[in-house]
């Protein structure tokens, strides 16, 4: 099958990579000159495991990446689009989307052909068929139904894991506004056997994606919640209250042998500083203005992302429990991405604690196994030093906040015991032991 990607950020290139893989002939179209050089010659604009050595296998053979979205679409059968959807604190901003509807209609004037255009960005419950589908009747002179048609395919990409979760999908939902559109989704994922599969209409496929994000978040700032109980209690540790809530058959089931299966899910039941990246921040947002815009509250939501927003400043009470003031204090932050096997620094909670402590007049240092180019996106170097080494960011410091899970942390116990004096240790994450440091203090404790 002959595919067009618009887009080429987290999803846009995974997706297309995946395809190629699958047998599909792939041309993914990006604005940006740098990235699609970077593309065809087989290296990833992004950090994301496994898409380095798929890139290398795809790109050349049925793999492209152009700067020209006009020929990509006519000679394709359908089209995907990618682009991002930010929220701009009101609602989601759809500019990109509009503009690229208004470009694939031009590009799809003159061609004789169905085709077939399907949003994969993350929109809000009517966009495709509400904003997507008018642009398009209306730039190309040619009508929805006879001549073309449109879909909604959403994605469920965990960053870090985004091509095995693209390869290995736990579901496909595909939402379409006919029978023929339909066909052109199934055929695009036809190589994907054994895998349930939802066909529905646009709108409540747009829905789904948002309801799966926004569950994942409400699952954390509940557990933070109950984190930041037990710490105003006291003589309660959330990680075993976890430990507790995770034995029900709800979250671990047992297999027929007896063994106990841990459901996925359960992750995200675990106490920390908060989520961020690219998706359940914005997406909670967006969800929660466009239900007020059509006179739904949605109060539930919005005390998830009022937790979040307030869950950073549980680690500078932690560190102040042990400094009476923070300034020129050495704080060490490891961990800067929002999550661990991926260079992606939005709405990370390493900002916030980073910001927090600037304005305490803390000396902040970090280290990330990759994210330091990112870093300095958000903070200049008079503000943030970044080291080479872990064993450099432990060095001198009076304190050390752990933010992302990354499993080189796991050596910090050993590097500290070496320290003199000792640093106060912050488990961000309650990832690494409370009986490893001399001084430890963790969310939730």
């Amino acid at each position: 099958m002959k595919v067009s990607v618009v887009g080429t950020g987290y999803v846009g290139l995974v997706t297309g990579a995946c395809l190629a893989d699958k047998g599909h002939h792939v041309v993914c179209i990006d604005i940006d000159t740098e990235k699609v050089k970077k593309i065809n010659k087989g290296i990833p604009p992004i950090f994301e495991n496994g898409l380095e050595s798929l890139l290398r296998k795809t790109v050349s053979k049925n793999l492209f990446a152009t700067t020209n979205l006009r020929e990509p679409i006519v000679d394709s059968e359908i089209t995907l689009i990618t682009v991002g959807t930010p929220f701009d604190g009101e609602e989601i901003d759809l500019t990109h989307i509009r503009e690229v509807s208004r470009q694939i209609g031009i590009a799809l004037k003159n061609k004789p052909d169905y085709h077939g255009v399907v949003v994969k960005s993350t929109v809000v419950p009517g966009t495709t068929d509400e904003v997507v589908l008018p642009i398009l009747e209306e730039i190309s002179g040619k009508k929805v139904g006879r001549d073309l048609g449109v879909g909604m395919n959403p994605e469920f990409l965990t960053e870090g894991q985004a091509v095995s979760d693209f390869m290995n999908p736990d579901r496909i939902v595909l939402g379409a506004d006919a029978e023929r559109t339909m066909q052109l989704l199934r055929e695009l994922y036809y190589g994907f056997e054994n895998v349930p599969r939802l066909e529905t209409n646009c709108k409540t496929a747009e829905m789904i994606k948002y309801a799966s994000n926004a569950m994942l978040a409400t699952q954390i700032s509940f557990a933070n919640e109950i984190a930041n109980l037990c710490s105003t209690l006291g003589g309660i540790d959330v990680v075993d209250v976890m430990k507790g809530v995770h034995l029900s058959y709800y979250l671990s089931p047992i297999a027929k042998d007896g063994t106990r299966i841990k459901a996925p899910i359960a992750s995200f039941l675990e106490a920390g500083c908060g989520f961020g990246g690219s998706c359940l921040p914005k997406d909670v947002k967006a969800l929660i203005a466009h239900g007020e815009k059509a006179g739904a509250r949605l109060p539930v939501l919005t005390a998830v992302i009022e937790t979040n927003q307030r869950q950073h400043e549980q680690v500078i009470r932690l560190l102040r429990k042990h400094f009476v003031s923070l300034r020129d204090v050495r704080v060490t932050i490891l961990g800067l991405s929002f999550k661990p096997d991926t260079d992606d620094m939005r709405e990370s909670p390493a900002i916030a604690i980073i910001k927090e402590l600037l304005s305490h007049g803390a000396i902040i240092k970090a280290f990330d196994p990759v994210a330091h180019n990112e870093a300095r996106r958000f903070f200049p170097v008079d503000q943030l030093a970044l080291c080479a080494t872990l064993e450099d960011a432990l060095m001198d410091a009076d304190a050390v906040v752990l933010v992302t899970r990354w499993k080189e942390f796991e050596a910090v116990p050993d590097i500290l015991k070496e320290s003199n004096p000792q640093a106060v240790f912050v488990d961000g994450r309650r990832m690494l032991g409370k009986n490893k440091f001399k001084l430890y203090e963790g969310i939730g404790l």
